[in-house]
């Protein structure tokens, strides 16, 4: 599935795309380069699942935790790690097979440590400014 959000109006419909198309897939992997909006998309699916909590960016923390009616929201940002053993360290499992929504940003830093039933979802930005969504969701 593709979409293709030309400015930030479109986000709130994106998201609720996204999560009809996930089904009950909960760990949410986003790549794209550095300013691309996954963080921006990240904080609106948040809004759409009922945070109450206002979500940002965990590039220091590694992982933040919002209160929501899904229950709660894990929101990942392994940017700044330099091995998986740090997402070991940090109890990623405990976290990845909660049942609960993760929404993992730099899921490139642990490759073989991502679940094979997590949805892949690429954002690019387009020479327009319109961001391209794509997401795979695999059998």
């Amino acid at each position: 599935m593709v979409i293709d959000v030309p400015n930030l109006e479109g986000l709130p419909d994106a998201a609720s795309r996204l999560l009809a198309a996930v089904g009950d897939r909960r760990v949410l992997l986003f790549y794209g380069s550095m300013g691309a909006g996954k963080t921006t998309f990240i904080s609106e699916i948040c809004r759409q699942l009922g945070a109450v909590d206002a979500p940002s960016s965990p590039t220091f923390a590694i992982v933040n935790e919002y209160h929501s009616a899904a229950g709660p929201l894990y929101h990942f940002d392994f940017y700044r790690i330099k091995s998986e053993q740090e997402a070991f360290d940090l109890g990623y499992e405990d976290y990845f097979y909660s049942g609960s929504y993760c929404l993992v940003e730099w899921p490139e830093k642990i490759t073989n440590l991502l679940p094979d039933d997590a949805v892949h979802i690429h954002i690019t930005a387009v020479t327009d400014g319109t961001r391209r969504i794509t997401i795979n969701v695999t059998p």
